[in-house]
């Protein structure tokens, strides 16, 4: 089994199973400006030492005091690891436009022999192809490559500017050990940046596309939450969780919804479904548990006008607050902050408000419910109570919840909605599923006060106009 090389983001070594094969040839494919450099100076600084330095061969894709100049502005970059020479950069430009395949072979012999690197980085691999004369000359350049980097046991990382479908088609993807691809893709108005392993030889990896953000600290990845059914048992709590409204606990069934149970709360705009997220938080808050409500809907200056109306604070150590905008956001990158708040807090009680702004932000219904059935999986194993709102467009007898099937995954689904009375509109609550809860899906009239949720009678069939 190879030993790993560490990327130094986490996330992106636990897509690769620990980081990119050592003593092998990895590859790094992409369109220009994906971010081939950045990733590839991000592997050799994190390897980096004294007794294996890293050695950074620029070609002729850029200038090397143009890739200095911009390394430099990334924390993973060490002033002190190339004044040391634990990491040495070297320009081959003037050999690609002089000389031939077979110069490059000295000039590479000559750097592993003085330098001594455990990792080697060529930037970019695809100039070595205008020196070859034919396909035949470039294929053996690149097996004499190939036989010199192995002999010297290091490992290779060669970039080069190809897409994922020019990739396969060139001969260094068949002695490639490994193989990432980057790639933007455009999304309606959006830019979304994504990560693919495409090859990792003897080595399981985490497939699909995982977005990833250019930031200060280089490639920031967030892998693909699509966690596959987990088959061993594991115990369920029997302990209730409240929802903070005394009659809605007793339609549920004598003391509220299962620990770690997923509810869904459903119903028209305005109707109260973010007052009964609050309801649950803040009920969890006065028993000593932490919650967390995610929003896209309002920021906390907003929340904070609507908290402190129905008698709650902002300030309340056990409620947390996630808030963000619709503008910039994409599902995958946002769920881990959710998880790592979830995980910082120890919270046990989450509200996600709402459903339309998630599936909006995932941009794609399959993508989207793969992405539900991961979060709730993983709040029930925890013992993490979650509710989600979700928006539906009809104010009077609605047809449906919602259009991804999202309620056969939640145990509890509570209606909102709007019946009439005469001339009047009356709001009105009904728990349509419990799971493993006997439960009678009647319609009872509620009341938002300025203590919030006030639970009324049944509304007969005869009132309803």
């Amino acid at each position: 089994m190879n030993g790993r090389l560490p990327s130094g983001n986490d996330k992106l070594d636990a897509i690769l199973r620990g980081g990119l094969l050592k003593n092998a040839i990895n590859l790094i494919v992409g369109i220009p400006g994906s971010g081939k450099t950045i990733l590839s100076q991000q592997f050799a600084f994190r390897s980096a030492s004294s007794d294996s330095p890293a050695l950074y061969l620029s070609t002729l894709s850029e200038p090397l005091d143009k890739i200095l100049r911009y390394a430099e502005s990334f924390e993973f970059f060490d002033h002190a690891a190339v004044r040391e020479g634990r990491i040495v950069y070297e320009d081959m430009g003037q050999i690609l436009g002089e000389g031939e395949l077979d110069d490059v072979l000295t000039a590479i012999d000559g750097f592993l022999k003085t330098v001594k690197p455990g990792v080697v980085v060529i930037d970019s691999f695809r100039a070595f192809h205008a020196l070859a004369k034919d396909e035949s000359s470039f294929r053996q350049f690149l097996y004499e490559l190939t036989r010199r980097l192995s002999a010297s046991a290091t490992t290779s990382i060669w970039n080069a500017p190809y897409s994922r479908d020019q990739a396969a088609q060139t001969a260094e993807f068949a002695v490639a050990d490994a193989i990432i691809a980057l790639d933007i893709k455009q999304i309606a108005e959006r830019e979304l940046r994504v990560l693919q392993v495409m090859k990792l030889r003897g080595s399981g990896f985490l497939s699909g596309e995982h977005v990833y953000r250019i930031t200060d600290a280089g490639l920031t990845v967030f892998p693909r939450l699509a966690d596959v059914q987990i088959q061993t048992r594991y115990e369920l709590s029997s302990a209730r969780t409240e929802s903070g409204i005394a009659a809605l606990d007793d339609l549920l069934g004598h003391g509220g919804y299962w620990q770690g149970a997923t509810t869904l709360v459903a119903g028209p705009s305005g109707v109260g479904k973010t007052l009964m997220g609050l309801h649950f938080l803040y009920k969890g808050a006065r028993d000593g548990a932490d919650g967390i409500l995610a929003t896209f809907q309002e920021n906390v200056s907003q929340l904070s006008r609507i908290v402190n109306s129905f008698g709650w604070s902002i300030d309340d150590d056990h409620v947390h607050f996630l808030s963000r905008s619709l503008v910039d956001i994409n599902v995958d990158e946002w769920v881990y902050e959710l998880l790592d708040l979830m995980t910082k807090t120890g919270s046990t009680r989450v509200v996600i408000d709402s459903l339309g702004d998630v599936r909006l932000a995932a941009g794609d219904p399959t993508r989207f419910r793969e992405w539900m059935f991961s979060l709730i999986q993983r709040c029930a194993r925890a013992g993490v109570s979650l509710m989600m709102t979700v928006e539906v467009p009809e104010l009077f007898e609605l047809r449906r919840i919602s259009d991804e099937g999202i309620s056969h995954l939640a145990d509890n689904v509570v209606l909102l909605q709007y019946v009439r009375e005469g001339p009047e509109l009356v709001r009105a609550l009904t728990v349509l599923k419990t799971r493993a809860m006997a439960h009678r899906p009647l319609v009872h009239r509620y009341e938002i006060t300025g203590d919030g949720f006030k639970l009324g009678d049944v509304v007969s069939l005869s009132a309803e106009g």
